[in-house]
C-alpha cells in the first residue's frame, strides 16, 4: 500500500538524516533517488559520504532531471523509495530551461499513480526568510513553495525538521 512522507526543513536541519533513518527501518527493497550532480570536488566528497551512510541495503539512482520517468520505471520494483531532494531537482529543471509546471505535474502524477512503494520525499523550506533580491531567486522560491504545497497536499505524513528535531505537521 502506497504511502507518501514529505520531510521539509532548512539547510542542515536534519531532514535527509531523518528520512534515511525512517526509511531504513524497512527490511524490504530500497531505492535512493539522488538529484544532485557531482560538479566539483566538494560535492563529490558529499556524495561519497552519503553513499557510505546508506550502506549496501540501498540501490542508488542518480537522476538530476527525469525523476518522474525514473519513478515510473522503478516504482513497482522497490518497497521503499527515498527522493533526496526535490529542491535540487527543481533547481536543475529551471537551469535546464524545462517547463516547471509541466515537470511538477509529471512528478505529482508519478508519485501518485506509478508507485505502490513507501515514498520519502525530502525538500527544503526556503520561504521563511527574506524576499530574494533577484527575479530568478524569487521565481525559484515561489516555484519550490508551490511544489512543496502540491506534495504536502497528497502526502500522508509531513514533517518539518527544526534543528534536527522532527515536528509532525500532518498525518
Amino acid at each position: 500500500m502506497q504511502k507518501i512522507v514529505l520531510v521539509l526543513g532548512g539547510a542542515r536541519s536534519g531532514k535527509s538524516t531523518f528520512a534515511l533513518k525512517e526509511a531504513s527501518l524497512s527490511n524490504n527493497k530500497k531505492a535512493f533517488v539522488a538529484t544532485a550532480e557531482c560538479l566539483d570536488d566538494e560535492m563529490r566528497i558529499r556524495i561519497e559520504k552519503h553513499k557510505l551512510e546508506r550502506g549496501n541495503d540501498w540501490t542508488t539512482y542518480e537522476e538530476p532531471l527525469y525523476i518522474s520517468e525514473l519513478i515510473k520505471n522503478i516504482g513497482k520494483t522497490y518497497d521503499v523509495v527515498l527522493i533526496d531532494c526535490i529542491t535540487i531537482w527543481l533547481s536543475n529543471i529551471m537551469h535546464a530551461g524545462l517547463n516547471v509546471q509541466n515537470e511538477t505535474e509529471r512528478f505529482i502524477s508519478a508519485i501518485t499513480n506509478s508507485s505502490p512503494a513507501l515514498l520519502y520525499i525530502v525538500s527544503n523550506e526556503v520561504g521563511l526568510g527574506i524576499v530574494p533580491e533577484s527575479p530568478l531567486a524569487r521565481a525559484y522560491r515561489d516555484n519550490l513553495g508551490f511544489l512543496n504545497q502540491r506534495v504536502a497536499n497528497i502526502a500522508d505524513e509531513v514533517y518539518l525538521m527544526v534543528a534536527g528535531i522532527p515536528l509532525k505537521v500532518k498525518g
